[in-house]
C-alpha cells in the first residue's frame, strides 16, 4: 500500500477525491483514507502543518496501515535563486534545520537516534517521481528539503538554510515524516511545489500560489500513481 501525507486539504482533496471503494479511520485527531487509485491500494491523510503533526500521523499511518512506502506532498518555499514559483523539489533528503544542540558538539540539525543530519529519501522512487514531474510537464530540480516550526519569510533565514544545509526547498513537515520513516524502516519521498520565494514577498506569493503549486504536486502524484499500475500489470 503506497501512503500519501499532506499538510493542508488543499494538498490532499483532489488525491482523495480519486479514491475508489473508500474506507476510512480516525486515529489521534487524524483521518486516513483508504481505497483504490488506478487500482493501486493507498492511504492518503491530511497531518496539518507542523513536525510534530507530521510525526503523529506518519507514526499511526505505519502501525495501524500497511504501507509499503510514503510519499509526503505539498508545497514548499524556494531557498535558492535557480528554484521559482510552480517549479518543482524532489528531495535527495531531508533535514530539520531547528534541532540545535551544538552547545553539545553536534553539528546543526543532528538527529540523536539516526545519529546524522541529512535523512536520504529512497532513490526509486523519487525518481520515478521525477520521471512523473517530467512527464506532467513541470521543471524540476533534485536537492535537500529543510523542514522546521516556522513559516519561512525572511531573506536572512533563507540565505542562512541554503548556506548552512545545502538545501534548495524549506516546509515545516518533510524532515519529521523522513526521520519518523527512516526509524520504522519505511522507504520514503518528499515531492513539493513551490508557492513562495520564501522571503518578505512570501506573504503575499503563498496565498496567490499555493492552490496552484498543490494542484501541480497532486497530478505528478496521479501520473505515478498511474505507472505503478503500468508496473503491476507486467508482472
Amino acid at each position: 500500500m503506497l501512503g500519501i501525507i499532506g499538510a493542508m486539504d488543499v494538498e490532499v482533496d483532489a488525491i482523495k477525491s480519486r479514491i475508489k471503494n473508500k474506507t476510512s479511520a480516525v486515529i489521534a485527531g487524524v483521518e486516513f483514507v483508504c481505497g483504490f487509485i488506478e487500482n493501486v491500494a493507498v492511504c492518503v491523510a491530511q497531518c496539518s502543518p507542523g513536525k510534530v503533526n507530521a510525526t503523529l500521523c506518519t507514526q499511526a499511518m505505519i502501525d495501524n496501515f500497511d504501507v509499503d512506502c510514503i510519499i509526503n506532498v505539498g508545497v514548499g518555499c524556494s531557498l535558492s535563486d535557480n528554484v521559482v514559483i510552480k517549479n518543482v523539489v524532489i528531495a535527495t533528503d531531508v533535514c530539520q534545520y531547528d534541532i540545535d544542540i551544538t552547545a553539545l558538539g553536534e553539528p546543526k540539525g543532528f538527529i540523536n537516534g539516526l545519529n546524522t543530519v541529512y535523512v536520504k529519501a529512497d532513490e526509486k522512487i523519487s525518481e520515478r517521481l521525477a520521471r512523473s514531474a517530467i512527464n506532467s510537464g513541470e521543471k524540476i530540480h533534485r536537492g535537500t528539503v529543510a523542514s522546521g516550526d516556522t513559516f519561512i519569510a525572511d531573506s536572512n533565514m533563507k540565505a542562512l538554510l541554503a548556506r548552512e544545509f545545502g538545501a534548495i526547498c524549506g516546509e515545516m513537515e518533510g524532515g519529521a515524516i523522513g526521520h519518523t520513516c527512516a526509524a520504522n524502516g519505511i522507504p520514503f519521498a518528499v515531492i513539493r511545489c513551490i508557492s513562495d520565494g520564501g522571503d518578505e514577498g512570501s506573504l503575499l506569493d503563498y496565498p496567490t500560489f499555493k492552490k496552484i503549486a498543490a494542484d501541480i504536486s497532486t497530478a505528478i502524484i496521479i501520473d505515478y500513481i498511474k505507472s505503478q499500475q503500468e508496473q503491476l500489470a507486467l508482472f
